[in-house]
């Protein structure tokens, strides 16, 4: 019940935040950036909406989903596994989850992340070259298009790392 009345209340929000998801997505698939200035507009709905609809006392412990989100996106952005600005939207946006919508929320990041996978990079495992043992990465085929020196082994997407080299 108390669930219920705090999910309910979180509605109010949408208004202002769908709008600002809306341009990350697309600053993030048009450009692979996220704009500093959504990461901070975000923060700034949950600051100055958040404690007018939520409950105090749940609208100032949802600040440590904040920065539990934000340390473990230094850290994934230190392996190399997520941009910066990808663990700085994480962690704006972490308030406005539940702990008890975590595992739904993980299904829906996890089905995002398999389409992103899919259908922006487009890497094929059958363009690994035999002889050098390597698999070309978006940003060094744009430059070989364009005529720009490739360095030998650049490969700056970790999920690339995964694919088996022969």
């Amino acid at each position: 019940r108390q669930l219920k009345r705090e999910t309910e209340t979180m509605s109010p929000l949408l208004p202002f935040v769908l709008p600002i998801a809306f341009w990350v997505a697309w600053s993030d698939m048009a450009r692979m950036k996220i704009p500093n200035k959504a990461v901070l507009a975000l923060l700034a709905v949950y600051v100055l909406i958040g404690p007018i609809v939520l409950p105090f006392e749940t609208y100032l412990s949802h600040y440590l989903h904040f920065a539990v989100v934000l340390v473990a996106g230094f850290l994934v952005t230190a392996a190399g596994l997520a941009g910066a600005g990808d663990s700085k939207f994480a962690a704006a946006m972490a308030p406005f989850v539940f702990l008890e919508h975590v595992p739904d929320f993980l299904y829906l990041f996890a089905a995002v992340v398999l389409a992103v996978a899919r259908f922006h990079h487009r890497q094929e495992v059958d363009e690994v070259d035999p002889d050098l043992g390597e698999v070309p990465d978006a940003v060094g085929h744009a430059r070989e298009i364009a005529g720009e020196p490739v360095e030998v082994g650049h490969v700056p997407d970790p999920l690339v790392r995964l694919v088996p080299v022969r």
